[in-house]
């Protein structure tokens, strides 16, 4: 697997060593020292993914996530000494796509960065599996439409992140179906990611902010207590 990657990392050692290692892996490799520097280079440069340090002197990494993303659905990994869980969760809540601690093995490293191109490649070639073969899904004010891997809210685009457009396709293609948390963590995410499920609900959180009317009483993705979530079914 190739691709160009964005070390973000106030640690120079650490940028060295992260990109020797992945240059041998047959990646191309951008750094940066800061976030206004990391900013500056998504802004001229294509990336392919961004491993993003939490805690930086001046703009902090989830400082860095939340103004990216203002103009940018590139992955990201948080490179992080944190280990709470709600630190954790508050990082995918701004964006990110996953999150490794340090300190961490290169290897580790190496296969949590092909995991998440992995799964950005299957959204892009729409590798979800929609039903009766359809080009697009018509819920209400709400279309999904496959062939274009795009979401529109009463004909306006929605822009989602790869992992809010699979658990999109997967919700409203089977309207009133009840998923768990496990099985959309597994349709999102990947079975490596098993014992998370709890993240799926901080991106069914951010979904619900970019379709619903009121993401405080959902109408089209409804939590089925002590289950998981369905696509509600629109009269």
């Amino acid at each position: 697997m190739s691709g160009t990657i964005l070390v973000v990392d106030d640690e120079e050692t650490l940028r060295g060593i992260v990109r020797n290692y992945l240059e041998q892996e047959g990646y191309a490799v951008l750094e940066a020292s800061d976030g206004a520097e990391a900013l500056a280079e998504l802004r001229r440069s294509a990336v392919d993914l961004v491993l993003l340090d939490w805690m930086m002197p001046g703009m902090s990494g989830l400082d860095v996530c939340r103004k990216l993303r203002e103009f940018s659905e590139v992955p990201v990994i948080f490179l992080t000494a944190k280990t709470e869980e709600l630190d954790k969760l508050l990082g995918l809540e701004l964006g990110a796509d996953d999150y490794i601690t340090k300190p961490f093995s290169m290897r580790e490293l190496a296969a949590r960065i092909r995991v998440v191109l992995r799964r950005l490649q299957k959204a892009q070639g729409e590798a979800v599996a929609v039903p009766e073969n359809k080009e697009q899904l018509v819920r209400g004010r709400l279309t999904v439409d496959l062939a274009r891997h795009a979401a529109l809210l009463d004909g306006l685009p929605v822009t989602l992140t790869p992992t809010e457009f699979k658990l999109l396709v997967t919700l409203a293609s089977a309207p009133g179906r009840v998923y768990s948390r496990l099985q959309l963590l597994e349709i999102a995410l990947g079975e490596e990611y098993a014992g998370y499920e709890r993240s799926i609900d901080t991106h069914i959180s951010n979904l619900r902010k970019k379709v619903e009317r009121d993401p405080g009483q959902p109408e089209l993705i409804v939590t089925v207590f002590g289950v998981g979530y369905k696509f509600g079914e629109l009269t």
